[in-house]
């Protein structure tokens, strides 16, 4: 039997992969903080290199910011947008 942690974490990870698939080229996304975000933007990323996806990532925090620019994520404002 897994531990509820494990569980826990297959779940935030499968919340965000869902997620991603329905950003679609041009979108602006709000990239928040949180242990699922990094599930979440580590996937764009992925999507964004291989779709040649333009997406701008709104975030949150600092953490936000520097998991969209470990994951090539290009970054926006609220002013910009």
């Amino acid at each position: 039997m897994k531990p509820k942690g494990e569980d826990a974490e297959k779940a935030k990870r499968n919340a965000a992969l869902e997620a991603v698939k329905h950003v679609n080229n041009g979108f602006v996304i709000g990239l928040g903080s949180g242990s699922t975000v990094a599930y979440a933007a580590e996937e764009m990323g992925k999507r964004i290199k291989a779709e040649k996806l333009c997406v701008k990532a709104v975030p949150t925090s600092y953490q936000a910011f520097m998991l969209a620019v470990e994951n090539g994520i290009p970054i926006t404002t609220l002013e910009e947008n």
